[in-house]
């Protein structure tokens, strides 16, 4: 499988897509005043302690009060503790300092998701300055290669001197590698967590102690793995400053690395641009006819299959099966490129053969292997559907670019010319009830006057002669079709 990663860098805003054999899998948005915030450090302050909900607020330095649950505090050493979960007022109390690290950016209206678990990542290695333990990526399967990296670092932490210890989780990325990368990664580690350390002391809450890198080196960071052909960067600058970082931290990288200098907008090469505008949409065509309905709420992300125009060739269970096996390598896609997460319903058609409905799951795990977010998928409901989760760290595709529409306020619909035109009817009577005037202007939309004059004539002639005044009508072009007004002249 080939794989690129191609950046488009401008000063306002820094993109990054990931494409698999010439199709876009994933696409990552970053603008300087709504910079993600997951992975950052902040020196927090309680604000406020909620027995009930086993949580509390803190006050981090932004618009609203970040929330951690009782479950992501611990005391020096306690991270690898069983011991049951203490009432949270018996961990944190109103105003104490915290130092505490992002998990999730804040949501909508929801604040930020807070941990005292802290973990900084490197290209090989995680530290965590509250734990000794050292730990394996579930994604590195072989047990002697996980044998060899575990005897690695054990090794290599007898030979570093470190002020502070702390427990180490090797990464995906580490499998197969060597003793000077591991080592080499242990001291930056070290090193950075001393700084981190010496800022939480001289700062006073709320404080912002660390950030995570920019964009393009966290995606080098996290996502250039051995299976990346090319890592194309079409900003001189940025590809100045990713050189300097992969010589110091990722020097297997470097051959990969290319400034991309072409007239032709970097996120044209392979339709990037045209792939992001259909993403945005709530239909997702399949080649075979049938077709995706994605619906993102508040609550959960819901998922419909129909066969559209896909009709088969030998029968209805055939068609069924076929398009529900297209569908699932669909919606694996879809989720990475729309960073779709929470709860996920999906609504195949209904399968009679369960032999069908296990290929159909075993696909949709299949395509979500390479997803880079934690995923569950349980098996078909006696409703017949698929619940699964996908972690959610950051805003969704269509959070990041879109916004509510003011007209409908998010509703997706608008209420139809007649039920605005009866609306006006009841205006007006109620208007003639409560005041006396000689006449009335109605002022609303184009569509709404149209309509007034047109089809609704006859039922305004009617209710002149049973008020026993004058309707006039004036068109608003900046009203919307469920505006109008009633003026008393």
């Amino acid at each position: 499988m080939s794989e690129e990663i191609l950046m488009n860098i401008t000063p306002m805003e820094s993109r990054v897509a990931v494409v698999e054999n010439g199709v876009l899998q994933e696409v990552y948005i970053e603008r300087p005043q709504k910079r993600g915030i997951v992975g950052n450090i902040y020196k927090g302050k309680v604000v406020r302690v909620l027995p009930g909900m086993q949580a509390a607020f803190v006050d981090i330095g932004l618009e609203r009060a970040a929330f951690i649950h009782a479950s992501e505090l611990c005391r020096k050493g306690e991270r690898d503790s069983s011991a049951e979960e203490q009432p949270i007022n018996q961990l944190v109390h109103d105003g104490q300092s915290l130092v505490v690290q992002v998990t999730k950016d804040p949501l909508g209206t929801k604040g930020a998701r807070l941990t005292t678990h802290i973990s900084i990542p490197a290209r090989y290695l995680v530290l965590m300055p509250d734990s000794t333990h050292v730990g394996i990526s579930l994604r590195i399967e072989q047990p002697e290669e996980r044998d060899r990296l575990k005897a690695l670092v054990e090794a290599a932490l007898e030979g570093v001197e470190a002020s502070t210890p702390a427990g180490f989780i090797l990464r995906t990325a580490a499998e197969g590698v060597g003793e000077h990368e591991v080592v080499a990664d242990i001291r930056y580690l070290q090193r950075l967590w001393e700084t981190i350390s010496e800022t939480i002391k001289s700062s006073k809450a709320p404080a912002n102690v660390y950030e995570d890198l920019p964009l393009p080196l966290r995606t080098l960071r996290d996502l250039a793995e051995p299976d990346i052909e090319k890592i194309r960067i079409d900003s001189r600058e940025t590809f100045q400053k990713v050189e300097k970082f992969v010589d110091k931290l990722l020097p297997e990288v470097k051959g990969r690395v290319e400034y991309y200098p072409g007239e032709r907008p970097i996120f044209d090469l392979y339709s990037v641009e045209d792939e992001i505008q259909k993403a945005l949409g709530r239909k997702v065509q399949l080649k075979s006819g049938g077709y995706l309905i994605l619906d993102q709420t508040e609550a959960m992300t819901t998922i419909d299959v129909n066969t559209g125009g896909f009709v088969g060739h030998r029968n209805l269970e055939d068609t069924i099966f076929k398009t529900n096996l297209e569908a699932a390598t669909a919606i694996a896609r879809q989720l990475r490129l729309r960073n779709l997460g929470g709860i996920i319903i999906l609504d195949f058609i209904d399968m009679d053969d369960s032999d069908h409905q296990r290929q159909v799951l075993r696909a949709l795990e299949k395509g979500m292997e390479r997803d880079h977010a934690k995923t569950n998928v349980t098996g078909v409901s006696e409703l017949g559907l698929v619940q699964m989760t996908r972690k959610r760290t950051r805003e969704s595709l269509e959070h990041t670019l879109c916004e509510s529409c003011p007209t409908c306020e998010g509703r997706g619909t608008l209420k139809t010319a007649d039920t605005v035109c009866y609306e006006v009817f009841r205006e007006i009577l109620r208007e003639a009830r409560a005041y006396d005037s000689e006449s009335y202007l109605v002022r609303a939309s184009q569509s709404v006057i149209d309509r007034l004059l047109d089809e609704e004539s006859g039922n305004v002639a009617d209710l002149e002669e049973f008020i026993d005044r004058s309707i006039r009508f004036q068109v608003e072009p900046i009203y919307t079709q469920e505006q109008f007004d009633v003026v008393l002249l």
